[in-house]
């Protein structure tokens, strides 16, 4: 008896209809799987058939033939463990159900309990797509399934509630769908700006990067406070919109970084990878492609500390997707496209010794050395950068300062009202924020006014602009007059913009 089951797989963040066919014949006692299965899918065998006979059912003596369609298409992971247990228990005749319009996920255990799978949301989003609203997922992935709309989520425990529930003996309780996901949680963070005394220019320049999400590169001595300025950024970005948080969670979930208890991403992400970081771990890749860290930055921040020492074909992989926003892996077993819409956030020293131009402390380093040491930042690279500033040694006065400095919370307010400008700016789009403006919406929203297209044009000749930072230029001059809720660009917000500008040090 020939049995069909429905199922799906995650190809890069998509999800993709998988058909399981499992067919039981006469003949000596084996298990096949086809349909180009990898070594977690072919060691759904054991997995099944203890699963099976742990549950009080039969495993069929005969001669199984599963096949996973379409047969084009790799499949990994131990998501098809349940349909293919249900198909063989349909197949022998144990199980009569109707699963016209319904979807199984999940990994199975030896004694028949389900398990948490990867990449679930993505894999219900497309089942919704294909009109198939009913979906069996394993109970801790409920609420993640949860998160998309009119479906009928059942969670079941295990193989035997399951099978139980599709004969009628049962009822699963359809799961509720969780209706308060948008609502902002209050997280309190471990590093507010408040605690960080002195460098108003250094915070002034993350406010406004923050408000467009502009990249921003800081440089200073050692213990100068740029790890501390980086790791408080998340403390004044704006909250994830729900179109955000379900794009960040489906690349956590395929990742399989998405925990348990946390259904979907709410905060911004923030990664921090060490500079020893191989060109895959950061852009993603591997056998089976998956996602690297630009991707796991997606909506959010990467920040790349000690700049310099990163390799440089490292370095030079990121020009591509900071321009594009996405990043495409391509591998002999397929091409993906990742997302990667993330805010840059670096921080380098001076020199090699790190401390170039500090008043207290004498560089050793040579010009030469000082120049090499640059120049492992490509002149393309740092042109895709919008603000530079610099991160001064801090004075004992300012450290002892009793006069508590401005909280994040403050900040973060007028970050929130300039990005709501912003999402009403670009409604309509797909764009969020200025950042990702193109020349069109540029040429639309950044009105100069008459001194401070003077301003811009002799800067242009004086400082030696690309078209490229002309445009930077243009859209950090926008997020400036954002945060000042004013309609047209002055004179003193290109004038704020043009100072953040890259200078050579030597």
């Amino acid at each position: 008896m020939l049995a069909k089951v429905s199922s799906c797989a995650v190809v890069g963040l998509e999800g993709a209809m998988i058909e399981v066919e499992v067919d039981i014949a006469a003949g000596l006692p084996s298990f096949t799987i086809v349909g180009l299965p990898d070594k977690a899918v072919q060691e759904a065998r054991e997995r099944v058939r203890a699963a099976i006979r742990n549950s009080n059912y039969k495993f069929p003596g005969r001669r199984i033939t599963v096949n996973l369609a379409p047969a084009d298409l790799k499949k990994e992971g131990p998501a098809y463990d349940l349909p293919i247990a249900v198909g063989i228990l349909i197949s022998s005749g144990q199980l009569i159900a109707d699963l016209s319009g319904s979807v199984f996920l999940g990994e199975l255990s030896l004694d028949g309990k389900l398990r948490h799978t990867h990449g679930v949301l993505p894999m219900v989003a497309l089942a919704k797509n294909k009109g198939l609203m009913t979906m069996f997922v394993p109970l801790d992935d409920a609420k993640e399934a949860s998160l998309v709309n009119d479906l009928h989520i059942f969670p079941a425990e295990s193989l035997a509630q399951l099978v139980a529930h599709l004969e009628g003996e049962i009822r699963i309780p359809e799961y509720p769908r969780q209706v308060n996901w948008q609502q902002e949680i209050h997280k309190d963070y471990t590093f507010d700006l408040s605690y960080i005394k002195g460098q108003e220019h250094a915070k002034r320049a993350l406010e406004i990067a923050a408000a467009g999400r502009h990249n921003i590169l800081m440089i200073g001595p050692p213990g100068s406070g740029k790890t501390m300025l980086a790791r408080s950024l998340p403390s004044i970005l704006p909250p994830l919109t729900m179109e955000e948080a379900i794009e960040v969670t489906k690349i956590y979930s395929v990742s399989g970084l998405l925990p348990r208890d946390t259904p979907i991403i709410i905060e911004r992400p923030f990664r921090s990878p060490h500079y020893t970081i191989s060109h895959v771990g950061l852009v993603g890749g591997g056998q089976w492609p998956k996602p690297g860290e630009i991707s796991l930055s997606h909506h959010g921040v990467i920040f790349l500390d000690e700049f310099p020492e990163f390799g440089h074909t490292t370095l030079e992989a990121l020009r591509q997707p900071i321009e594009d926003r996405t990043i495409t892996v391509s591998r002999v077993r397929g091409s993906v496209t990742f997302p990667a819409s993330f805010m840059l956030v670096a921080a380098m020293n001076p020199c090699p010794c790190g401390y170039f131009g500090d008043p207290f402390k004498e560089c050793k380093c040579s010009a030469g050395e000082i120049s090499r040491y640059h120049k492992r930042i490509s002149g393309p690279l740092l042109d895709r950068i919008d603000i530079f500033v610099d991160v001064p040694h801090v004075d004992y006065e300012k450290l002892t300062e009793i006069k508590p400095a401005e909280a994040s919370e403050k900040v973060r307010e007028r970050v929130k009202t300039a990005h709501k400008i912003q999402l009403e700016r670009f409604s309509g789009t797909t764009l969020t924020c200025n950042a990702a403006m193109t020349p069109k919406e540029i040429k639309a929203f950044c009105i100069l006014e008459a001194p401070a297209q003077s301003l811009l044009r002799t800067a242009m000749k004086q400082l030696h602009l690309t078209a490229r930072s002309f445009h930077r230029v243009l859209k950090l001059s926008r997020t400036i007059a954002d945060l000042e809720n004013s309609e047209g660009i002055k004179t003193h917000h290109v004038a704020e913009a043009l100072q953040y500008r890259h200078k050579e040090i030597i």
